[in-house]
């Protein structure tokens, strides 16, 4: 039998994804989330897993180079990959927030600027309310963009606010709750039906 093919996201939710597996009877008994090697198999259940970036396994999944993905939810939505969203993982929860320095003023103005690492995301949720936007795109420190008059607000994740406040930052609005997700490649969820329904049974009942 031909090997299903998961990818899974590096990052701080790789530990809890591999429990889950396990607790779903799929052990990668090589891995370690500081390894080097990228590719990773359980010969008893056939599944290969490739470990890559987050911001990749949607386009693993959405090419079909992956049968099957775990990513964070923020991943999924900014790539706009073309995957079917199949089951919330219950971990790794936070939120996408708009903050800033100046909510009276973000309030009032008819266009603002946004910082972001994810242009998509916030456009489109200020797209829901009919705001006009110009969007920075940014890869790090964010709440920066505020401060130095390079932006009105920011749009990021949050999880427990303290990088934000500690900056002076305060949070207008949640556009977001974000969690970890399954998702599947459409080719494979029609050509390998059987094993992909299997492998999201067992998962599910390894959920609880």
């Amino acid at each position: 039998m031909k090997y299903l093919t998961l990818a899974l996201a590096k990052g701080r939710t790789a530990e809890q994804a591999i429990k889950l597996l396990a607790n779903a009877g799929i052990h990668f008994e090589t891995f370690t989330s500081t390894s080097r090697k990228l590719i990773f198999h359980d010969d008893r259940t056939e599944i290969k897993m490739i470990y890559v970036k987050a911001v990749d396994v949607p386009t693993y999944v959405e090419t079909g180079a992956a049968d099957i993905g775990i990513v964070g939810k923020d991943n999924i939505q900014e790539s706009g990959a073309n995957v079917y969203d199949m089951m919330d993982l219950k971990f790794g929860s936070c939120q996408f927030v708009v903050a800033g320095v100046d909510k009276n003023k973000y309030t009032d103005a008819q266009r603002i600027t946004v910082a972001t690492k994810y242009p998509q995301i916030a456009t489109d949720h200020f797209h829901k309310q009919g705001r006009q936007i110009d969007t920075i795109k940014l890869n790090g420190s964010v709440e920066l963009a505020p401060l130095i008059g390079m932006a009105d607000v920011i749009v990021d994740i949050m999880e427990t606010g303290t990088t934000l406040k500690e900056n002076g930052l305060e949070v207008f609005e949640t556009a977001e709750h974000i969690s970890t997700r399954l998702i599947v490649n459409k080719a494979s969820f029609a050509t390998k039906s059987e094993r992909v329904h299997n492998l999201l049974n067992q998962i599910q009942n390894a959920l609880g």
